[in-house]
């Protein structure tokens, strides 16, 4: 008998002791959701062989049924449980794995159609964090997890900014610390390793995946037919967007900022020697490094959320590397 589905109360932020882990793994275990860190965003996770479970997920975060989850796996014995490897498996995972890459790969007939919105693919990736790590061990399952926040809005990198999202439609928070990257994984489709291709940037880029590959990696897929399911998540044209309205600029100069009203909050990239004072001006690095402005950028979204401005500027980050995926988030945040 399931125990988990109706939740009235606001969730409990658990440390990662060692008892706290056990406990969440036997909610798992048993059909529950747990938010957990990972090293990309905070996810939302349920045994992925569970379409109930899963179905849970979709039901707690408002998320429509055709945007498929992500497989979170402990080895390539689980990976194997899930999905079909192939030369391309080998080679990443030796490179990349555990960490921040999510490939697309056929699935197994174990996996629910719910979790892959009935596509014959599935998302899978090994992740990084220790936590997350040890609750796919105690667990022994797969573990289906989306971003732990209400669909569409910005992703969570700390417990808090879970329980301030669906604090009242979960019951179980795992606390571990601030996310080391702050962006959501790569994403690329591996199902022919002959010709690979980039769905959803991220801090691993398509430069180092064509290293380890050895052939291109096409970074536009064909468009999808309307109606048809996203072939992976984080790809709806909005996504990732704060409550408040967004413009984006190629560069924020002083001029810009000294004409705006004292109700527009502007983010540069970096710290501009500018600012001095102002109240209504943020930025992402003080010295423009990527890595920080990348794990920066969701906190301080939903930081500008809680202020009293009615109106964000953003600028984008410098193009390449790492700034293609910062990029693809301000852009899906800000659409309308």
């Amino acid at each position: 008998m399931r125990t988990d589905r109706t939740v009235t109360h606001s969730a409990r932020i658990y440390r990662g002791t060692a008892e706290n882990l056990r406990r969440l793994a036997r909610v798992l275990r048993r059909g529950g959701l747990v938010a957990a860190p990972t090293e990309t965003v905070y996810g939302l996770a349920a045994n992925a062989f569970d379409a109930n479970a899963c179905r849970d997920i979709f039901r707690a975060k408002r998320r429509p049924a055709d945007d498929p989850l992500i497989v979170h796996v402990a080895d390539l014995r689980m990976l194997a449980r899930v999905a079909e490897p192939n030369e391309a498996v080998t080679r990443l995972a030796r490179a990349f794995w555990p960490g921040p890459l999510t490939l697309i790969l056929p699935r197994k007939p174990l996996i629910p159609d719910v979790v892959t919105a009935g596509l014959s693919s599935v998302a899978v990736r090994m992740p990084a964090h220790p936590l997350f790590r040890r609750l796919l061990r105690l667990s022994g399952l797969p573990l289906a997890a989306p971003s732990a926040n209400p669909f569409g809005y910005v992703s969570p990198t700390t417990a808090a900014h879970v329980r301030d999202g669906l604090g009242s439609a979960i019951a179980y928070i795992l606390d571990g610390g601030p996310c080391r990257h702050g962006l959501e994984s790569t994403i690329v489709d591996v199902r022919n390793p002959r010709r690979p291709v980039l769905l959803r940037p991220g801090v691993i880029t398509a430069e180092q995946l064509a290293r380890v590959l050895g052939v291109p990696v096409r970074t536009r897929a064909r468009r999808r037919k309307p109606g048809t399911p996203v072939p992976a998540p984080g790809l709806m044209k909005r996504h990732y967007s704060p409550l408040r309205p967004m413009r984006l600029h190629r560069r924020i100069t002083a001029a810009m900022a000294a004409r705006a009203r004292s109700d527009e909050a502007w983010i540069c990239f970096q710290k501009p020697d500018w600012a001095c004072a102002a109240k209504n001006v943020f930025w992402l690095s003080a010295r423009g490094d990527a890595g920080e402005a990348g794990q920066r950028l969701f906190a301080l979204l939903r930081r500008l959320d809680r202020g009293p401005w009615k109106c964000l500027h953003a600028e984008l980050a410098p193009a390449g590397g790492p700034g293609l995926a910062i990029n693809d988030r301000l852009r899906r945040a800000a659409a309308k």
